[in-house]
């Protein structure tokens, strides 16, 4: 009974590695576009695909490669645009975006409607992270005087980025949709996400 059970726990691994090391893969690809996505629109402020192609990676590969990939796009594209404090809280507010995407993938995949919905929130929930975070590193002692004055004055790229979203994701998510949808079922990570509910 045990050398039976064993080959086949093993089998099971060896699939569950192997779907593992695809998943990191398009991990890899997918921060690779986003990075360079931001680095090709550098000289339009705040009007990058990065978002998109966060929201893409959790809506196909799930939430913690949604998490991984904007994480990991905000940290090396900053080595182009410049490390500082703001680094971690842009792979927080990226990242984060990446998960919540993953959690609603099929939602979202269903409901182009409420794709473009998303896309435009987490433009409105970016801007608003950051400028919180601005907020309370340069002040000792935060008000809401402070942090309103602080969204106030990012409205502009925070309407920069809710047309950003929306626009790279209306443009990338039919054709680039597909092909993500048949890379996940090729290297099996559909199937871990249906699996794993």
């Amino acid at each position: 009974m045990q050398s039976t059970a064993e080959p086949a726990k093993t089998g099971a691994g060896i699939f569950s590695s192997r779907v593992q090391a695809r998943k990191l893969c398009m991990i890899a690809v997918m921060t690779t576009l986003a990075v360079m996505g931001r680095v090709l629109f550098a000289a339009l402020p705040g009007f990058k695909p990065v978002a998109a192609i966060v929201i893409l990676t959790g809506m196909y590969f799930g939430a913690g490669s949604g998490f991984a990939t904007g994480a990991l796009a905000a940290l090396i594209s900053n080595i182009y645009f410049m490390q500082g404090p703001w680094t971690p809280f842009q792979m927080l507010a990226w990242g984060s975006i990446g998960l919540i995407s993953g959690i609603l993938r099929r939602p979202l995949r269903r409901f182009p409607v409420l794709l473009c919905i998303w896309g435009a929130l987490a433009g409105v929930y970016y801007s608003l992270f950051m400028d919180t975070w601005m907020v309370f590193w340069y002040n000792s002692k935060p008000t809401w005087q402070l942090w309103l004055a602080a969204v106030s004055t990012g409205v502009f790229s925070m309407i920069t980025y809710v047309i950003s979203n929306v626009v790279f994701l209306a443009a990338l998510s039919p054709a680039m949709g597909r092909r993500l949808m048949r890379i996940s079922r090729k290297c099996g990570i559909v199937n871990e996400l249906l699996t794993n509910r």
